[in-house]
């Protein structure tokens, strides 16, 4: 495989992986958590396609970001660096905001370790260090 080109299929293919994740974890399995406690502050739960357009933006960008990381770390450190920037951070934002639904997290923190190790596991494994 041409080498210029495996970088950007293997950040394609790992943000595939995570937003195959996030959709599974946020519109599948936790949907019914965000309605409800945005419905809970008198709002409504934002799920326009420009929405979920900047969530697929988003995963790519943190595909590309896991990528960077597991070019000069183990697995183990790629991936709860990678876990820490982007999740952890986005949830103490979102709690800060009072929009996130503390009841998610007991999902969200295993499937979200989960999301990111495979991100990071595809990264090495499609775009071995040299």
């Amino acid at each position: 495989m041409n080498q210029r080109l495996r970088p950007v299929l293997t950040i394609l293919l790992s943000g595939l992986w995570v937003n195959a994740s996030e959709f599974f974890r946020n519109n599948i399995l936790l949907k019914h958590y965000w309605v409800e406690h945005f419905k809970s502050l008198g709002m409504v739960f934002p799920s326009e396609p420009r929405n979920g357009l900047i969530w697929v933006v988003w995963g790519f960008l943190y595909a590309a970001a896991i990528y960077s990381l597991s070019r000069n770390t183990s697995l183990v450190k790629a991936t709860m660096l990678a876990w820490l920037f982007g999740f952890v951070l986005m949830w103490l934002a979102t709690w800060n905001l009072n929009v996130l639904p503390l009841a998610i997290l007991v999902f969200a923190v295993p499937l979200s370790l989960v999301e990111t190790l495979g991100a990071v596991y595809l990264s090495q494994r499609l775009s071995p260090r040299a």
